[in-house]
């Protein structure tokens, strides 16, 4: 009897060893998944930051490429829709682009493109020096009539007084960038090779 429960004890203590064992490697197991998981996401994340951070570099330096395009230009041309659904295009001398590269400029209320812009909002400016050959910039977006006095006066220009006395007639027209298309050679942003396509920044709506 003593001898069996001896033997049954020694049985026992190596079960109890094995069932450890075997935890522990499960337990490791676990533990290196876990590891391999982890380090996976680590590295996906990093790539994703790292492909965000390129864009956003790569969409820095269009904008910027197209701002000192425009900062050339006096002048620019201004594309809205007339009552036959076709562009019409005139010449304006626009502010230079704010921030968020929305642009202002002023007209006469009582002009054709202001008619235009309350039946149909949608509208392009395009900046280019075709002389120079540096490059053109394209602003595709939504203009809004403004016609508030603290807008007017904070952006008043000297030859307002002969083209609006007392500011008669005059309202400011704000495009809000939608698309923007950048050719600009020094900077390096060129056509596609093959659809000739322009480099894009895309606006939310």
């Amino acid at each position: 009897m003593f001898l069996g429960t001896v033997n049954f004890e020694m049985v026992s203590l190596k079960n109890y060893h094995s069932t450890s064992h075997n935890c522990i490697l499960i337990t490791k197991t676990k533990e290196q998944k876990m590891k391999r998981l982890l380090f996976m996401l680590f590295v996906v994340t990093c790539a994703q930051a790292q492909e965000q951070k390129s864009l956003k570099s790569e969409r820095d330096s269009l904008i910027a490429a197209a701002k000192e395009i425009m900062a050339a230009q006096k002048y620019c041309a201004l594309a809205s829709i007339d009552s036959a659904g076709y562009p019409d295009v005139r010449t304006m001398n626009p502010f230079p682009p704010e921030e968020d590269m929305s642009v202002w400029m002023a007209t006469n209320t009582r002009s054709l493109k202001v008619q235009e812009i309350m039946k149909n909002p949608k509208v392009s400016l395009y900046y280019a020096d075709h002389a120079k050959a540096i490059g053109n910039v394209t602003i595709t977006g939504t203009a809004v009539l403004v016609k508030d006095s603290m807008e007017i006066e904070k952006r008043k220009r000297e030859y307002w007084k002969q083209a609006f006395p007392d500011w008669q007639y005059l309202v400011l027209i704000k495009v809000i960038p939608e698309r923007l298309e950048v050719l600009n050679y020094k900077w390096g942003k060129f056509n596609g090779p093959v659809t000739w396509a322009t480099p894009v920044v895309e606006y939310k709506k």
